[in-house]
Order: C-alpha cells, then structure tokens, then sequence
C-alpha cells in the first residue's frame, strides 16, 4: 500500500458511520431544484462513504404510480403534505418531523429552508442535533404577502436560536446572518457537473439544433424575472428562439404575464423539464443561459450551466458577482438584457472564450466531493457536541441588509475582460 493510500485508510477509519436524515425538501430524484439537487448530490456520496441517509419526500397529489423507497443508497421516505402555497413546505416538514421523532433517531439532521425552524426543537428535545440550512433572503421574495414575510422573519430568528448550526451556500448570506443575528454559519456552498463532449442526441426531440438558441430555466415567480428576460429577448435583434424551462402550480397573475409574452413565436415554453440527460443537452448548447434570480444564494441552475460550459447573463446581485465572477455578464432591465443577449449571439468566438473561462471557474470552485467533505466534517462535529446554541438570542439588527433599498440609476453593464 502507497503512503497516500495509507492516509486515506487512516482518514476512513478515524471517521464515524452516522444515520442522516434529509429533512425539509421535495426529495429525490432531483429534477433543477436547488436543494433537491444538493440532497441528491451530497446525500449519494455520504452513502459511497458508509453512512446511513434518508431522505424525506414529498407525496405528489393525486399519485398513481409506486412510490421509489431506495435512490442511490438513499432511504427514501415519503410524507403527504398540503398543496396550498402557503403551507405546502411547513405542512410536508411538521409530517416527517413526526415520523423521525416516533421512529430510530438519527445521529444527525439536516433541515432544509430556515422556513422550518419551528420544528426544529421538536428533533433537538429528540437528542438529535440539528443544522438548518438556511438558504436565500426568503423574505425579499416578491410573491410573498406582508404575513409571510413576516413570517420568514421570524422563522430566521428561531433558526439562530434553536439549530445546533447554520450553514449558508454563499458568502452573502453569511454577511447577512454575521451582521443581523451576529451568529456564525457554516459556508457551503453548492457542487455541479462538468460536462465535455456532451451529446446532441436529444435536442432534435424539441426541434431544435447546437447553438441555435437562448435558454431560461426557472420557477415563474416574481423574483426570478421570467417575465424581465422574455421582454428582454424580444427587444433584442436575436435571429434564434428563446427556450423557457420552467413553471409553478402558484404563478397567478405573474404566470399569466409569462404566457401572454410567451405568444411571440419566437419564445417557446417548454414547461416542467424532468429528463436529466435532455436538461443536460439544453444547458450545453445553448448560446447562452439567461439567469434572472435574484434573492436566492448560490443557485445550481446558474452552477449546471457553466459545468455545461455555457456563457451566462445573470441578474445583478451579489450572489450572482460571486459564483460567476469577471466572466458573467449582468443586466437590471429588460433593455440591458437584449444588448447582452445579442452581443452573445453576434459574437460567438467571445462568447465561447466566457463559457470556457466559466467551466474552468466551476471545475476549481464549485466540485460536489469538497461540498460533501463539509456536510461530513460538519455532521461529525454535531456528534461530537459541537452547538452554535446560545452565540445569538436571535434578535434582528438594524443592518444594511434590513434597510429599505435606495431607488438608484441602473448599475453599469460590465463584462469581464479574459
């Protein structure tokens, strides 16, 4: 056996086997969501290193078909909830929490969405620590009403004081709880996949050809600015169709919105996409990835594009500065976004030096073994006694973050130089 050898072997057997439960998300198999994408991702390789992991699934309504108990070495539990917007996360939680705290108790829990705290003590009295994973500012989101934002909150509030730990997938987000609860999170960030040589087999299904279009993947919700990117195409002189990847059984008014742009043949709404191996084929050729989120953390469809090797035109915040760096390009209106797409589109040897820049970025920074390093390191220190209970009383600050934002010109549209 080689000396790096024997260090691994001593690595491996110095670490503890542990029960994880997965609390909190709609479950795997994963189809673009974020977290799903991350508990599949993560909870695949912890079971390749020994570990027992269950994940909690959300019933579909009205389900016909058998339900999946094993994915991947993964127990797959599944638990009904409420379809009501409001209630569906918290409903589906309050019933795995239940059947974790009336059956063998984990070593460990994640719980994802700080949405869930309010469970939270219900596994701790179980003597189960818990970490919550606290996600984006989820009461920024613009199709929440006053009660829940209040909410949301309120609901970061019980996270600080009631999880063992926090961990936060950005470093925006770790300034936000540092400067408003003066608490210390765990940065995690999101891993993806580098794609090379991927095929085209599967774009001629959707009648469409390798760099022949402009593609969107997003849940139609407010903050995400669907809306803002279609207005945008359609502005701009692209000679190629814009792709739609995406919807949401709440939209409403802003769902409408999308359908009623969406009626210019040039904009084609694929709807809900499930078949990886097609998502995969979508985001690789693509001339480019229009990213419109922009109250989340690091988000893995921005992530799956550059591992696609795409260029990508995100929506100006820091989550987005962060994971792209100077090879994205940025936009705050419509009238931004149409000069961006079409100075992708009319300059393709450019624009194929940012996606290759971009795929070299999320090869070095974003690779889901180091991701799953961190959710075992952390999960062994919660064993071990390791608590953030106690730093924070959980009371918000008077921050910049909870300041109303000031109305200033749109920011200058930049694109970093190779």
């Amino acid at each position: 056996m080689t000396r790096q050898n024997e260090d691994a072997a001593d690595v491996s057997a110095s670490i503890t086997a542990l029960r994880i439960a997965m609390i909190g998300t709609r479950g795997v198999p994963a189809a673009y969501g974020g977290f799903e994408t991350a508990v599949e991702e993560i909870g695949r390789r912890l079971v390749d290193r020994g570990h027992a992991v269950t994940v909690y699934c959300r019933s579909a309504a009205g389900r016909s078909t058998p339900r999946v108990t094993e994915h991947l070495g993964m127990q797959l539990i599944h638990r009904p909830a409420l379809h009501f917007k409001a209630l569906e996360t918290l409903s589906h939680t309050a019933f795995s929490v239940a059947h974790v705290a009336s059956h063998q108790r984990p070593d460990v829990a994640f719980v994802f969405n700080a949405a869930n705290a309010p469970f939270v003590p219900i596994l701790r009295q179980r003597g189960i620590p818990t970490t919550v994973h606290v996600d984006g500012l989820e009461w920024k989101r613009d199709k929440w009403g006053g009660t829940a934002r209040r909410y949301y909150r309120w609901a970061e509030q019980q996270s600080v004081r009631s999880a063992d730990a926090l961990i936060a997938d950005a470093q925006g987000i770790v300034d936000y709880y540092r400067d408003e609860f003066a608490v210390p999170t765990e940065l995690i960030s999101y891993g993806t996949r580098v794609l090379h040589d991927p095929s085209t087999s599967r774009l001629a299904e959707l009648g469409l050809s390798p760099n022949g279009y402009h593609l969107v993947v997003a849940r139609f919700e407010p903050e995400n600015h669907v809306d803002v990117i279609i207005n945008g195409f359609l502005q701009s002189s692209s000679r190629l169709p814009l792709v739609v990847v995406g919807s949401a059984p709440y939209a409403g008014v802003h769902g409408r919105r999308i359908t009623a742009l969406a009626a210019d043949p040039r904009v084609r709404l694929l709807g809900g996409l499930w078949d990886q191996e097609q998502l995969d084929q979508l985001y690789a050729h693509s001339v480019s990835y229009l990213h419109g989120h922009s109250v989340g953390g690091t988000n893995p469809s921005l992530l799956r594009a550059m591992g696609a090797g795409t260029a990508a035109i995100a929506w100006d915040v820091v989550f987005n500065r962060e994971v792209l760096g100077v090879y994205g390009a940025y936009f705050r209106d419509a009238g931004q976004l149409a000069r961006l797409i079409e100075d992708a589109e009319f300059n393709p040897h450019h624009t194929q030096e940012v996606s290759a820049a971009l795929q070299r970025r999320a090869a070095a920074l974003y690779n889901w073994g180091h991701v799953t390093d961190r959710y075992e390191d952390l999960a062994q220190r919660l064993v071990a006694g390791y608590s953030t209970q106690g730093v924070s009383d959980g009371r918000t600050g008077r921050s910049p973050w909870s300041m109303p934002e000031p109305v200033t010109p749109a920011p200058t549209v930049a694109r970093g130089s190779l």
